[in-house]
């Protein structure tokens, strides 16, 4: 079997994810960059050469080509807070041609929480950077993942599948609007300012019409600029237990793998929203149980339904096509790649051949384009009738019959 052939055969994913799993469990098997890196300078103990890992709010799956699925679950547990048998009981997998279909889906937003969320396709981008520049990402992934990012942004312009604005962002944005009366005069407090942070900010100043808001970053830097951008307050960190005593509504997106706001942390009384966009959690759970106190995770803003989510369902036949389209054209690339070595050979054994015994004529200018104009032609053949070895023979005879 050829290289190629086995790397669809030997293609896996496995993960969990939203559908199966709560946000609580996702964090336990949540990846950061740190533990990415770890998890590549150890992959070779697990007998993997080619992988990548998208962890997001909604997921965590890893992808490779490995004889076995068990040998992406232990790499993944290893460094996780969850254990390899949980991971298993609760982990779907998928292998070779479903695997790939699943991260055209997964890319193309067709199986994230929120139908049509693109932000998904630039943290498969970030992934495989990842390992790609650990040496990790070989040409069967490369070409796979480049066909798949192409099929996303085809998705993305010649259809209406992220039309409007539905996110965990905006969600957290239409929840506020929806839930808290005369916002204006409520004080909110957003805490983290990475890209799903500084994306809630935008949606709150825009769709709430409100500039009272406070930022806090652990870089300070990060929060200073933003606030000025926005003409909105920062805070240092070192004033976050004053800042959440003073605030109606707090919106936690770090990146933590333990909660940043404990249950102790709030000690005023009086009606309190706090919104969790992190996964792991990073506010502690228990807090929902104090008085006044509402507690909102990713989970429950992706059940938040609009206009804008039913128009999208409508585009998804559109997005299937375009991914089949894509599909195909992948597989067909594997199809001639199998071909490549024995291509490789012939084409050796002719220019042996003619620097050789065999074919005494002097070097005649163009002697190159013979040889790989027999080449091109065996190529066709062997595709259209797949027989190597007469080929094989076939080509040999071919160019001797060029000397004649």
């Amino acid at each position: 079997m050829h290289k190629n052939t086995e790397n669809i055969q030997n293609f896996w994913i496995v993960g969990i994810n939203y559908k199966k799993t709560d946000a609580s469990v996702r964090g336990l098997f949540a990846v950061n960059t740190h533990q990415y890196d770890y998890l590549l300078s150890i992959a070779p103990d697990y007998g993997l050469k080619e992988f990548f890992i998208v962890s997001t709010c909604n997921r965590t799956e890893i992808y490779g080509i490995c004889s076995h699925p068990q040998q992406l679950i232990d790499l993944i547990s290893n460094v996780t807070q969850g254990d390899a048998a949980t991971f298993t009981k609760l982990s779907y997998n998928k292998n070779a041609c479903e695997a790939i279909v699943h991260l055209y889906n997964v890319a193309a937003g067709l199986d994230s929480q929120i139908l049509g969320d693109f932000e998904i396709l630039g943290q498969i981008k970030m992934a495989v950077k990842q390992s790609k520049t650990q040496g990790f990402i070989g040409a069967f992934t490369d070409r796979l993942v480049n066909s798949v990012l192409q099929s996303a942004k085809a998705i993305k312009t010649h259809t209406a599948l992220s039309s409007g604005t539905v996110s965990v962002s905006f969600a957290a944005t239409q929840y506020i609007k929806q839930n808290v009366t005369a916002i204006k005069d409520k004080k909110i407090l957003l805490v983290g300012m990475g890209k799903i942070g500084r994306s809630t900010c935008r949606n709150l100043v825009h769709y709430l019409d409100t500039t009272n808001i406070t930022l806090i970053n652990r870089t300070e830097e990060t929060a200073v600029a933003f606030a000025e951008e926005l003409k909105l307050v920062f805070a240092p960190i070192a004033q976050l237990q004053e800042e959440i005593d003073q605030s109606d509504i707090i919106i936690v997106s770090t990146n933590s793998s333990q909660p940043v706001i404990l249950k102790e942390n709030v000690q005023k009384n009086g009606q309190k929203l706090f919104i969790d966009l992190s996964v792991p959690c990073n506010v502690e759970e228990t807090i929902q149980y104090l008085p006044g106190i509402t507690l909102i995770n990713v989970d429950a803003l992706s059940k938040i339904k609009d206009e804008t989510l039913e128009n999208r369902k409508e585009e998804v036949p559109k997005a299937i096509n375009i991914i089949n389209k894509h599909i195909i054209e992948f597989k067909e690339w594997c199809e001639r790649r199998k071909y490549v070595p024995v291509l490789k050979e012939v084409k050796n054994k002719l220019q042996e051949m003619y620097v050789g015994s065999l074919l005494l004529q002097p070097a005649g200018q163009g002697q190159e384009e013979t040889i790989q104009a027999v080449i091109n032609h065996l190529a066709t053949k062997m595709r259209e009738h797949n027989t190597p070895g007469c080929n094989y023979i076939a080509a040999i005879n071919d160019f001797i019959a060029c000397h004649e």
